[in-house]
C-alpha cells in the first residue's frame, strides 16, 4: 500500500513546493551538503570514495556533520543508492548516529506533510534500518513517527504509515521489548486505532493490530500499567472484538492471568492511576497539538471562527473523523493546563473548544464517547494524585452552555448521574466517591462557588431535576416549584442508551465496536429544536495557518497601499538578497515615519511584510558558533530594521509610538515577532542597554500587559528554539525580574527542554552571578508548584535553586507538602541537602512535622545522620520540641493536626521518629539517647502523658528510666513528681538544671520546661533564676 503522490504540486527532490513558495532552509542545506558529498566522490571508484568521505570526516566536527547529512539526503531522495548510503553512513559517523536522529525527529516535527513521497518512503525504511541495527535513540525516533499516525482518518497514505510502523514493530519485537516506555506508547497507539480500521477492506490490518496489542498485554502487562486509567478505556471500547473479549474478561475477573502482580484490586489500582501526558499527546499530530495550543494561548474568545472552520475542514470533516473528538477532549482536559494569567484573560478558554466539539459529534456513538472521554478523570478522581485542571473543563462546559444551550447541559448532567451506576456495578461505591470528589474540590477551588444554581436550575426537566437531588443531595438547594412546560428541556431519547457504552461488563452490549458509525439525522433534528438561530452560537474555532503554507501572495493587500508605499513593497517581494531587502525596508520606515503617513494602511502593510518575511522566522535564529561578528550578522535581517530605528528613537519622539503601532500590528499577524525582538535586543550592539524597550513593545500589542506578553513569546521561542530559549534566559530573569520571579510560569518552559548540558551552563550562570531565577519570597511557592512537573525538570529545578546561595531554611516549609510516595525527587534533593546542614530548630521541627510511616525513612536517615555529626545541637532541639508539645492540651493537638491538609507537628508524632531513630541506632555505638537533654525530655513527657503512650513508647521511656538529676541543688530547687508519674524518683521529678537554662534560647522555651499546673511552684521558678548565683 504505497503512499499515491499529490497532485498539482511541484515535485521538488525533498519537499513538495510550488514556484511561490520561498525556498526551504533545511532542503537548502540539505542540498548543500548532497553537493559536498558529490564532489567528494565523483567519478571515484567505490573504495576510493569510501577513503575520501572518511578522509573528509577526520577534519573536524563541521566536516563529519556535512557528510552525514549529506548521505543522509541522497538516501531520502535516491532510492537505488539507499543501502550504499546508509552503509557508507555507518561506516563514517562518530556520534552513534546522534546528528541523523535528530535531523529524523527535526522532519517528522516539522516537515513531515511536505515530504515527497518517495522521501517519506525512504524515512520509513531508513528508521526501520535504525530499529535493526539497534542505533541508540531509534526507540524515540519511531515514537515520533508513531505520533504522525492520525487518528480518524482512513486515507491511503495514513493507513500504509500505521502499516509499515507496525510491520517495524512487529518484525523487531525483541527490540521493542526491551523499551518500556514503547511497549507502552505502541499499545496506546494501536489500540484506539483498531476503532478506525472496521472497513473490510482494512480488516488485514485490523487483524495485525489486535494480534500485535493482545501479544504485548497479555505478556507485558505491567509495562502497560504505566498507561493508567486510559488503557482501560481503549480496551473498553474495542473490547466486543472476539480476541479482545477474552482479555477484556480476564481484565475484570481474572487479572492474574495477565500478570501475578497484578491482583483483585488491580484494575481499581490502574482506573485511580492518572494517564500521563505523553499517552495523551502522542494520539494528536503534531500539527493538530499545534493548533490546539495556538487555540488556547493566542486566540480570544469570539475571534475563533475562520480558525474552527479550518479545524474542521482538515480533521474532522469526515464520518470516520468522529472517533478523533474524543483524543481532542482528553488532550485538552490532561495535557493544556493553562496558567493563571491566560485563565484570567480574553483567551479562547478550554470549555469553548470542549463545548464546540460536542457539538460537531453528528452520531449518537461518537456523542457518548465524547462526553465519557470529558468525564472520565471525575469516576475516579482523588485531590490527592489528580489535579483540578482536569476536572475543571466539564464543570465550565455544563455552567456556560446552561443559558445558550441547555440541552447540552442537561445530557451532560444526566450523563454524569447515569454513569454512577453503570460504568461498573462492582466500583458504584468507588465512582460515586470519585464524582463527589470532583463536585467537592471544585466547590473548594471556587471554580464554581455554588452548584445549586446549575443542579436546581428550572430550565431542566423536573424528572433529572429530581434524579440530581437524589444523586448529590448535598450540592441541590431545595426543590424549587413547577414550571411551565415550554421552560423545560427534555433529554434526548437516545441518552439512556448511551450509558450501555460504557458499562464495563463482558455482556454483548457492554462495549461498542465503531465499525458502523453513521450520520445520525434524529440527533440534528433535536440539536435544532428550540434554538433557532442560535444553533451555531457554540463554535469555538481553530487555528490560523497549516504547516503546509500556503504560496506569499500579497495581492489582496498591495492594492490597498498608496501608490508609494506599494512600489517599495512590490520592490521588497522581487528583491532576491538581504542587502536589497534591508535597503527597501529602510525606505519603507521612512515612509512610515513621515507625517503624511496614513495610518489606516498599517494594518495592511503588516499584512504584506508577514507574508514576505515569513521566511526569515523559520528556522534556527541563533547562529551555531555564537562570536561577536555571528551574532551582528544575525540581526543583519530586513525586519530587525524596524527594531534598529527604535532603539535609535527617544520614547518621547512621535515616530517612536508610530513604529511601535506597525510592530503591533506585525505581531498580529506573526507571533513570532516578540521573541526575535527579544534576540536583537541582546545580541545586537546598537540596542546595548536597551531591553526595556520590550516592554513599551507589549504595552502596544493588544495584549497590553508585560507578563502575558512576554510568557507567551517565551513559550513561541521554546517551541521553535531550544538554544535560543537558553541563550535568552539570563537577560529576561535579569531585565524583567518582577515578572519572571513571581511564578515558575517561565522556569517550567525552561526546564521542560532543555538537556543535562544547558542545565549545567544555565547553573554556571548562576554561579558566576549572570542569573537570578530564585528570590527569598517566592521561591517557596515556584518549588511547590514543580512538585506536578515530571521527574527531569523537577531535578532540573532542585539543581537550579541549589546553584543559588538562598540559605535552605527559607524553603523548609516545603517538608509539609511532601509525600513520599508522590514526592520523590524533592525529597531526595532536600535529603542530600539537609545532610550538609547544622540543623536549626526550623529544621528539626519541619522533619519531625512528617507523618510517620514504615516505607518513609526520610526522618530517620536525617536524624541518624544528624545524630552522629550534631548530638549535641540536635538534641537540645528535639528537648524544646518534647517539652514544648507535651504541655500543649491534647485537644489542641488533636485539632491543630486535623485542621489542616498539612502535616502538623504533635506529641506522638516526635515519639514515634523517636522510637524509630532508637531502632535504627539500637545495634551501633551512637550514644544519642544517653545525653543529659534528651532523657530530660523523656522524663519530662513520660511524666505527663496518658497511659496509652506509655505502654506504646515503653521501650523509648525505659532508656530514661535510670537517669536522675544531679542532687547538688539547693533543696528549694527540687520539685515533687506529679500524681501520675508511674515511679517515684525520691522526691524529685524534673528539676530544671544550668544546663538546661543554658540551652534554651527564648523565654518562651523556659516556660515550657517548667510544670504548669501548681501555682505553688513559681517559687522554684525563683530558684532556677539564682541557680547562676
Amino acid at each position: 500500500m504505497e503512499p499515491s503522490p499529490a497532485k498539482g504540486k511541484l515535485q521538488g527532490r525533498l519537499l513538495v513546493s510550488t514556484t511561490l513558495d520561498a525556498k526551504d532552509e533545511l532542503e537548502e542545506r540539505l542540498e548543500r551538503c548532497v553537493g559536498i558529498v558529490t564532489s567528494l566522490t565523483n567519478g571515484l571508484s567505490e573504495r576510493e570514495a569510501n577513503d575520501a568521505i572518511t578522509a573528509n570526516v577526520c577534519k573536524g566536527p563541521q566536516q563529519h556533520e556535512e557528510v552525514c547529512l549529506g548521505l543522509f539526503a541522497l538516501l531520502l531522495t535516491e532510492p537505488p543508492q539507499a543501502q550504499r548510503c546508509y552503509r557508507d553512513l555507518t561506516l563514517v559517523n562518530r556520534d552513534g548516529m546522534n546528528v541523523i536522529l535528530i535531523k529524523i525527529n527535526q522532519i517528522l516535527m516539522e516537515k513531515f506533510l511536505k515530504l515527497q513521497d518517495v522521501c517519506r518512503t525512504q524515512l520509513v525504511w531508513l528508521v526501520r534500518e535504525l530499529v535493526k541495527s539497534g542505533v541508540i535513540g531509534a526507540d524515540g525516533v519511531l515514537m515520533t513517527l508513531m505520533k504522525q499516525i492520525a487518528g480518524g482518518d482512513i486515507t491511503n497514505k495514513n493507513l500504509w504509515l500505521a502499516e509499515n510502523v507496525l510491520d517495524i514493530l512487529v518484525d523487531q519485537r525483541e527490540w521493542v521489548l526491551k523499551s518500556g516506555m514503547l511497549i507502552a506508547m505502541s499499545v496506546y497507539t494501536y489500540l484506539r486505532l483498531i476503532v478506525d480500521h472496521g472497513t473490510p477492506a482494512q480488516l488485514v490490518l485490523r487483524q495485525k493490530e489486535v494480534d500485535f496489542c493482545i501479544g504485548l498485554l497479555r505478556e507485558k502487562f505491567m509495562e502497560c500499567f504505566i498507561i493508567g486509567r486510559d488503557l482501560v478505556r481503549l480496551l473498553q471500547i474495542v473490547a466486543r472484538i472476539p480476541e479482545m473479549e477474552l482479555l477484556w474478561k480476564d481484565l475484570l475477573h481474572n487479572p492474574q492471568a495477565l500478570s501475578p502482580q497484578f491482583t483483585g484490586k488491580g484494575l481499581l489500582q490502574l482506573l485511580t492511576a492518572r494517564t500521563s501526558r505523553k499517552f495523551l499527546a502522542c494520539r494528536l499530530t503534531p500539527d493538530m497539538e499545534t493548533k490546539l495550543l495556538f487555540m488556547t494561548s493566542r486566540v480570544r474568545f469570539g475571534q475563533q471562527k475562520r480558525y474552527q472552520d479550518w479545524f474542521q475542514r482538515q480533521y474532522l470533516s469526515t464520518a470516520e473523523s468522529q472517533s478523533l473528538r474524543c483524543d481532542l477532549i482528553r488532550y485538552i482536559c490532561g495535557v493544556v493546563h493553562p496558567s493563571n494569567e491566560v485563565l484570567s484573560s480574553d483567551i479562547l478558554p478550554r470549555w469553548a473548544i470542549i463545548g464546540w466539539l460536542l457539538t460537531t459529534c453528528t452520531s449518537n456513538v461518537a456523542a457518548s464517547n465524547a462526553k465519557l472521554a470529558l468525564f472520565y478523570d471525575w469516576l475516579f478522581f482523588s485531590p490527592e494524585k489528580d489535579s483540578i485542571m482536569n476536572i475543571e473543563p466539564a464543570i465550565l462546559v455544563m455552567h456556560h452552555s446552561m443559558k445558550p444551550h441547555p440541552a447540552i447541559t442537561a445530557t451532560l448532567l444526566d450523563f454524569m448521574c447515569r454513569i454512577i451506576p453503570h460504568f461498573f456495578p462492582p466500583l458504584e461505591g468507588q465512582v460515586r466517591q470519585g464524582v463527589f470528589n470532583s463536585l467537592t474540590f471544585i466547590m473548594e477551588k471556587r471554580v464554581l462557588a455554588h452548584l445549586a444554581p446549575l443542579f436546581d436550575n428550572p430550565k431542566l426537566d423536573r424528572e433529572l431535576r429530581s434524579m440530581l437531588r437524589e444523586r448529590f443531595p448535598e450540592f441541590c438547594s431545595s426543590p424549587s416549584p413547577p414550571t411551565e412546560g415550554r421552560d423545560e428541556v427534555k433529554m434526548e431519547e437516545s441518552v439512556s442508551l448511551e450509558m450501555d457504552n460504557h458499562v464495563l461488563l463482558d455482556k454483548e452490549d457492554g462495549c461498542y465496536d465503531n465499525t458502523e458509525a453513521a450520520f445520525s439525522d434524529d440527533e440534528e433534528e433535536i440539536n435544532s429544536k428550540g434554538e433557532g438561530n442560535k444553533k451555531r452560537e457554540f463554535r469555538f474555532h481553530p487555528i490560523k495557518e497549516a504547516i503546509i503554507e500556503e504560496p506569499a501572495d500579497i495581492t489582496p493587500y498591495v492594492d490597498q497601499l498608496d501608490d508609494m508605499m506599494k512600489e517599495k513593497v512590490l520592490q521588497l517581494q522581487k528583491g532576491s538578497d538581504t542587502e536589497t531587502h534591508c535597503e527597501v525596508m529602510q525606505e519603507i520606515v521612512d515612509l512610515i515615519l513621515e507625517e503624511d503617513f496614513d495610518s489606516e494602511q498599517m494594518s495592511t502593510l503588516a499584512s504584506c511584510l508577514a507574508e514576505l518575511f515569513k521566511g526569515h522566522f523559520r528556522g534556527d535564529v541563533l547562529p551555531d558558533e555564537i562570536t561577536e561578528e555571528s551574532l551582528e550578522e544575525s540581526v543583519c535581517k530586513p525586519v530587525c530594521l524596524v527594531f534598529r530605528n527604535l532603539c535609535q528613537m527617544q520614547e518621547d519622539n512621535s515616530g517612536f509610538s508610530v513604529l511601535l503601532e506597525m510592530l503591533a500590528e506585525l505581531y498580529q499577524k506573526q507571533p513570532k515577532i516578540g521573541y526575535h525582538l527579544l534576540y536583537y535586543l541582546k545580541a545586537s550592539k546598537a540596542a546595548m542597554g536597551k531591553m526595556s524597550l520590550y516592554e513599551s513593545f507589549a504595552q502596544a500589542t493588544a495584549l497590553g500587559d508585560l507578563h502575558t506578553c512576554l510568557m507567551m513569546d517565551m513559550k513561541a521561542c521554546q517551541e521553535d528554539d531550544i538554544r535560543l530559549l537558553c541563550y535568552l534566559t539570563p537577560s529576561i530573569y535579569t531585565e524583567f525580574p518582577d515578572e519572571t520571579l513571581r511564578s515558575g510560569e517561565l522556569l517550567n518552559m525552561i526546564v521542560a527542554v532543555i538537556d543535562s548540558t544547558q542545565l549545567q551552563e544555565l547553573m554556571c550562570h548562576v554561579m558566576i552571578g549572570n542569573l537570578v531565577m530564585f528570590r527569598k519570597d517566592s521561591v517557596l511557592n515556584i518549588l511547590i508548584q514543580s512538585l506536578d512537573w515530571e521527574t527531569f525538570e523537577q531535578y532540573s529545578t532542585w539543581q537550579l535553586f541549589l546553584a543559588h546561595s538562598i540559605p535552605l531554611e527559607t524553603i523548609i516549609p516545603i517538608l509539609q507538602h511532601l509525600k513520599y510516595k508522590e514526592h520523590p525527587e524533592a525529597l531526595s534533593c532536600l535529603l542530600l541537602q539537609l545532610r550538609r546542614e547544622k540543623p536549626s530548630g526550623e529544621m528539626v521541627k519541619m522533619v519531625l512535622s512528617r507523618p510517620c510511616h514504615q516505607e518513609d525513612q526520610f526522618t530517620t536517615s536525617i536524624l541518624r545522620h544528624w545524630a552522629a555529626k550534631h548530638d549535641d545541637v540536635l538534641g537540645e532541639h528535639i528537648k524544646a520540641l518534647l517539652i514544648k508539645n507535651n504541655n500543649l492540651p491534647r485537644k489542641r493537638q488533636s485539632l491543630r493536626s486535623s485542621s489542616s491538609k498539612l502535616a502538623q507537628l504533635t506529641l506522638e508524632q516526635i515519639l514515634e521518629h523517636m522510637d524509630n531513630l532508637r531502632l535504627n541506632l539500637s545495634n551501633t555505638k551512637n550514644s544519642f539517647f544517653t545525653q543529659t537533654p534528651i532523657l530530660q525530655a523523656l522524663q519530662h513527657v513520660q511524666a505527663s502523658c496518658d497511659e496509652s503512650h506509655k505502654m506504646r513508647f515503653s521501650d523509648l521511656f525505659s532508656l530514661a528510666e535510670e537517669y536522675e538529676e544531679p542532687s547538688s541543688k539547693p533543696p528549694k530547687s527540687r520539685r515533687k513528681a506529679p500524681a501520675s508519674s508511674p515511679r517515684s524518683r525520691k522526691g524529685a521529678a524534673t528539676p530544671v538544671s544550668n544546663e538546661e537554662e543554658s540551652a534554651s534560647s527564648s523565654a518562651s522555651e523556659e516556660e515550657d520546661s517548667k510544670p504548669k499546673a501548681p501555682k505553688r511552684k513559681r517559687k522554684g521558678s525563683s530558684a532556677v533564676a539564682s541557680d547562676s548565683d
